[in-house]
């Protein structure tokens, strides 16, 4: 692109081509050399300007590929008609990525603008001019026209506690009760089990219910997500060693619902979403709470016959913990 500038600009009058920007210092003086050229020919330097920063902040803030700008060559005829030729550096990497606009072909600056980005694939990124990310879009201009307190207090909602083991305050004791009830309780495990078409024991089911919890919930369900740390333990032993055998029972259920979906057969992905309904259905109507010291203590002592594993002692079953090993989980 310098190559080009050097060579085309002085060919102005034959050619009615220029090239403005470049790299690094070069790109800064864009708008100026913009609005020299737009002197020239009675084009409006000021939006050809506008045009050209728009572009920039776009591919290096609207785009989080990890390609921070070192290039911005704007190429543009007297006519009005513009390209954009722009390189980045991922500094990790080192890898470039370049990207491409053409006049004739943005119809909207935030929705799927460019004529090509060509580069090494970096799998998923966060795309805000992707056309589908209108909702984004939306969400953060509501965000912006909010007053700064109010955003603060929403992200201050977002700070983890300090602690990192998981405690009764962490979890809402009612929902995990009625996840608690309708794993341990006979009556309502056996027709929790029937549901899912399956034989499953009380471990297994408890998981799968935090699990269609997980799929079905919406965001107001999520406000406790400790919570989910009960369907399989932590490998840090928090709040209690992963149990394998239900670990690998709950990803053969959900293994064999989806091989079955896939042949038409939807009977056990529609068991997750009556489970589910069962779930919050006892949180509703019988509303038990959770006794969370009894819940903690009673996986501890089941953890060795559930193969249970921590980081910590990788090659041998978990051992109890000191405690009583009764369940006692509910109290209304």
């Amino acid at each position: 692109m310098g190559a080009l500038k050097r060579g085309l600009n002085p060919r102005f009058s034959e050619l009615g081509l220029a090239i403005c920007g470049g790299r690094g210092r070069q790109s800064v003086r864009t708008p100026d050399e913009l609005r020299e050229f737009c002197g020239r020919t009675g084009l409006d330097g000021n939006e050809l300007a506008r045009t050209s920063r728009l572009t920039a902040r776009v591919d290096n803030n609207a785009i989080a590929d990890g390609f921070q700008l070192y290039l911005h060559s704007f190429v543009i005829h007297k006519s009005g008609e513009w390209a954009v030729v722009q390189q980045g550096m991922n500094p990790a990497s080192r890898l470039a990525r370049r990207y491409h606009w053409h006049s004739t072909s943005v119809r909207d600056f935030v929705s799927d603008p460019h004529t090509a980005i060509v580069g090494t694939p970096q799998g998923r990124i966060l795309n805000l001019v992707d056309a589908r990310a209108d909702q984004a879009q939306r969400a953060l201009l509501k965000i912006a026209g909010e007053p700064v307190e109010t955003a603060l207090q929403e992200a201050r909602k977002l700070v983890l506690p300090r602690h990192h083991d998981v405690r009764a305050g962490d979890v809402d004791l009612k929902r995990l009760g009625a996840v608690l009830a309708v794993a341990h309780e006979k009556e309502l495990r056996d027709f929790a089990s029937l549901l899912l078409v399956e034989g499953l024991g009380p471990r297994t089911l408890q998981s799968l219910a935090l699990i269609a919890d997980v799929v079905h919930g919406a965001p107001s369900r999520f406000d406790d997500p400790a919570r989910f740390s009960f369907a399989h333990g932590g490998k840090d032993g928090h709040p209690f060693p992963v149990p394998q055998k239900t670990y690998d029972e709950s990803l053969g259920v959900l293994r064999r619902a989806l091989d079955e979906a896939r042949l038409g057969q939807t009977e056990k992905i529609e068991g997750f979403r009556r489970l589910d309904h069962l779930t919050r259905a006892v949180e509703g109507q019988r509303q038990p709470l959770a006794d969370f010291s009894a819940a903690i203590a009673h996986e501890w002592s089941i953890s060795a016959s559930l193969d249970g594993r921590t980081v910590f002692d990788d090659a041998h079953p978990a051992k109890k913990k000191a405690g009583s090993s009764q369940l006692l989980l509910f109290s209304d």
